[in-house]
């Protein structure tokens, strides 16, 4: 006997399809049922609407091979720290996607935040969590000089440049003639603006036209540096795959279905892509979620009596520092050492300073391979993504500012649906597999 679609096997589907369209279109299984506005954001979170690399307009040199190939031997060489025994791969570890695995960076010393991943950062116009930095290559530059980092300085960091042949070479042929820094007196090795004592005394006694001198050395040292991780892009994910599949109407097997419910979450319900939208999964924005601040902990060994009449460091301010560092800063987009036009530098001609939107504000993570990236948030304070997602259905009050956040109400299967959804971003970097290793092994 011939049964109609709606049939005794179907009628509960099609009564469930039928209810889904009266909020909207809906495509294929009513039970994974897509409306057109699904279907948009999933579209908008897929990978193959990455657009291309944007310009780095401070930086001429930002896709050229051989910049790259310099930028590849500095991001793994030691000899770039004060102690020779930290690089950039130290705290950004190819095999943990660029991460470190640590609550807060630690190189020289342990910094105050945690290390964030760089892999897709050629795509965001601030860096660092606070955006202190409005290029890769300026950004570059920063832990190079921070004392809890690499803890050296730029006089010494040109000086490996000059004295090493196979960097001199490849520096002349990207950027032109390294400086004659024989001239000790002219030149101190360590000399450095950021210093003390006789360091710090030698930078001021330098001549201003020498002083550029290594600033341009150093500047250029950054921009090799971006234009090797503009070489590291996120690859493709099994959530990708499922979209694929959606949008060209064919079945798909790639997410399971607790993932699936957690993606109807992630762009539903728990309203994630407020924030995490694009197919890096980020707005690239900074935003107030009320992190708690690990500073503001009483340690277990102190009375709280002690701790409340302690002297404590003042809260992380996040954003409202940050822009203020990036407008001050002598390797921004509009200084001396770039290459744009003051038309080029709208991002930080018109950057937002006022109090409300950035104080307590942290930029955006992205969440392609979220699940290897772990701890999480500015401050490392969370451990898995359980937790965050914890603290994201019940949002605490913020340390500083005001919170952005509203609480989810999700139950139990629902918060592990979403965690489950987030492992389907896992993916490795799409990069050819020998800028993922040291060019010394």
């Amino acid at each position: 006997m011939h049964h109609s679609r709606c049939s005794r096997a179907h009628v509960a589907r099609c009564l469930l399809a039928a209810l889904a369209c009266v909020a909207g279109v809906v495509h294929a299984d009513p039970v994974t049922a897509w409306s057109d506005a699904e279907r948009s954001l999933l579209q908008l979170l897929w990978i193959g609407n990455l657009p291309p690399l944007p310009p780095s307009p401070g930086n001429r040199h930002a896709d050229e091979t051989d910049a790259a190939v310099l930028g590849h031997r500095l991001f793994f060489d030691r000899r770039l720290s004060v102690n020779g025994e930290v690089s950039c791969a130290t705290c950004h570890v190819p095999d943990l996607f660029f991460a470190d695995g640590l609550p807060r960076g630690r190189g020289i010393g342990e910094t105050a935040r945690n290390t964030p991943g760089i892999v897709g950062g050629a795509y965001s116009p601030w860096l660092f969590w606070d955006g202190r930095r409005d290029s890769l290559w300026s950004q570059a530059l920063v832990p190079l000089e921070t004392a809890e980092e690499h803890g050296g300085n730029r006089s010494r960091y040109a000086r490996i440049l000059v004295s090493d042949p196979v960097y001199r070479s490849i520096y002349n042929s990207v950027f032109g003639g390294l400086p004659d820094l024989s001239d000790t007196a002219r030149f101190p090795p360590d000399a450095s603006p950021f210093a003390t004592g006789k360091a710090r005394d030698d930078w001021l006694a330098m001549r201003e036209d020498d002083r550029k001198s290594v600033n341009r050395v150093f500047a250029n040292l950054g921009k090799a540096l971006e234009a090797y991780q503009r070489r590291l892009v996120p690859g493709r994910s099994r959530f990708d795959d499922f979209v694929e599949s959606l949008l060209d109407d064919r079945p798909s097997d790639a997410l399971s279905a607790d993932e699936i419910a957690g993606l109807k979450l992630f762009i539903g319900r728990a309203k994630c892509v407020t924030c995490h939208l694009g197919p890096l999964f980020t707005n690239h924005a900074f935003h107030n979620v009320a992190t708690p601040d690990p500073s503001a902990r009483k340690p277990d060994y102190l009375p709280g009596i002690v701790y409340l009449f302690m002297d404590k460091p003042d809260p992380d301010r996040g954003r409202y520092d940050g822009v203020r560092q990036a407008l001050e800063s002598e390797f921004n987009c509009l200084g001396e050492y770039s290459d744009a036009q003051p038309s080029d530098c709208a991002e930080l001609s018109f950057a937002a300073t006022d109090h409300r939107t950035t104080l307590g504000a942290f930029k955006v993570p992205s969440l392609r391979n979220v699940s290897r990236t772990a701890p999480y948030t500015h401050a490392g304070v969370f451990a898995t993504l359980g937790e965050v997602l914890d603290h994201y259905n019940e949002p605490p009050d913020a340390p500083v500012g005001h919170s952005e956040l509203q609480p989810l109400h999700l139950d139990e299967r629902e918060l592990a649906q979403l965690e489950a959804f987030l492992h389907s971003l896992d993916s490795t970097a799409d990069a050819p597999a020998e800028l993922l290793e040291s060019p010394f092994q």
